[in-house]
């Protein structure tokens, strides 16, 4: 097997459509918590003080001062929405796959010859030597990242009421 084809074998398409629809089923299931986080805004209507009138009641005549101190204060039940409450929805903004693949081969063929000899007056002699040595290796690394960023967003402009305060006196 080749190096060319150890790069063919990583599977970067179906990572991308794995990531992908991973990706929409999440944003499917955050989209159906926020939705049911905005049903809850509209349930139990709590006490709260919506008003906070203090009266300080002061001496007409001589001596003058400080009488007394009234307060009074109207409280209505109202739901977490209309408190300011709004639901969070998230989004995923950048989504990234990242893989890193070190290929190396490496193949040394080694071949000498070695000759020995004595030179001189009288018989020759020579010895040969020859040797030849391969070495062959081979190793893959690889490591892969997937990484996504999510993100706050504001509610659908549809899903934030119009709060209106109307003061009657009766």
């Amino acid at each position: 097997m080749g190096v060319g084809q150890d790069l063919l074998d990583v599977p970067f398409p179906e990572m991308i459509r794995k990531l992908g629809f991973a990706i929409a089923d999440a944003q499917r299931a955050l989209d159906e918590s926020s939705i049911a986080a905005t049903d809850r805004l509209f349930e139990n209507p709590r006490p709260v003080v919506i008003e906070l009138q203090e009266t300080i009641l002061r001496s007409s005549s001589p001596p003058y001062g400080v009488t007394g101190i009234s307060v009074t204060s109207a409280v209505a039940n109202l739901y977490p929405i209309q408190m300011g409450f709004l639901p969070t929805f998230y989004q995923f903004q950048e989504s990234i796959i990242e893989v890193k693949m070190a290929i190396s081969m490496r193949q040394d063929t080694e071949f000498g010859i070695d000759v020995e000899g004595r030179v001189g007056w009288g018989p020759f002699s020579a010895s040969v030597n020859a040797h030849y040595s391969q070495k062959y290796s081979y190793s893959v690394e690889g490591s892969s990242l997937l990484r996504t960023k999510l993100v706050p967003v504001p509610p659908p402009a549809r899903l934030v009421p119009t709060i209106r305060v109307i003061e009657q006196t009766t």
